[in-house]
């Protein structure tokens, strides 16, 4: 039988991850080992520069064809390449941080392509662990998983995430009703204000 799965996003090309907000914006201040996050203020040209240690973010609904809601984090890390999971609570939406717009489609499209999933993709190679249920679960055995999820967490450290857990990070930037900012298919979410930013 058939998966259950909804999944109703086409490719996404390094253009539509263009950020088109204000020049001076929040960034999602991301701790390790914490789903509470910070509000730093952040220049949208920030991203280009590595000494930053901002990343762009993106979030693309899974459940219709829409253009993807970009913004910044910091805390990732990431020199290079970037990495996407369609398990993003709680909508479950597929989420991305990269170092840059090509690598931030490179990753989207390896979740996309499979229909769910965990991907990372580091400038030259991408890894991808399929997730044909929901998005969120496999039918392999735990042991396959739990060891390709530790590759993938490899190739990401390679990128310069220092994240002990970084899918678990990212998987958390989603969840609006934790402080302090949050990301969704709308855009960035203030939770102390319970309101967008705009």
């Amino acid at each position: 039988e058939k998966p259950i799965n909804v999944f109703h996003v086409k490719p996404q090309k390094p253009g539509d991850f263009a950020y088109a907000g204000p020049s001076k914006t929040l960034a999602i201040g991301v701790k390790d080992g914490s789903l509470l996050t910070k509000k730093i203020r952040a220049s949208s040209n920030d991203w280009r520069k590595p000494e930053s240690g901002i990343n762009k973010i993106a979030v693309i609904n899974r459940y219709c064809n829409c253009r993807p809601a970009v913004a910044f984090a910091k805390g990732f890390g990431l020199r290079r390449g970037a990495f996407a999971s369609s398990v993003s609570h709680d909508s479950h939406n597929l989420c991305a941080v990269g170092a840059d717009d090509e690598s931030l489609a490179q990753a989207a499209n390896a979740v996309i392509a499979c229909k769910g999933g965990l991907a990372a993709f580091d400038g030259t190679h991408c890894r991808v662990l399929r997730l044909p249920f929901a998005g969120l679960m496999s039918g392999e055995p735990c042991e396959k998983i739990a060891l390709e999820y530790t590759y993938l967490n490899k190739m990401v450290h390679s990128m310069g995430c220092c994240l002990r857990a970084p899918f678990m990070a990212l998987s958390f930037t989603t969840l609006l009703s934790i402080p302090e900012l949050k990301i969704s298919d709308q855009g960035l979410f203030d939770s102390t204000r319970f309101e967008f930013v705009r």
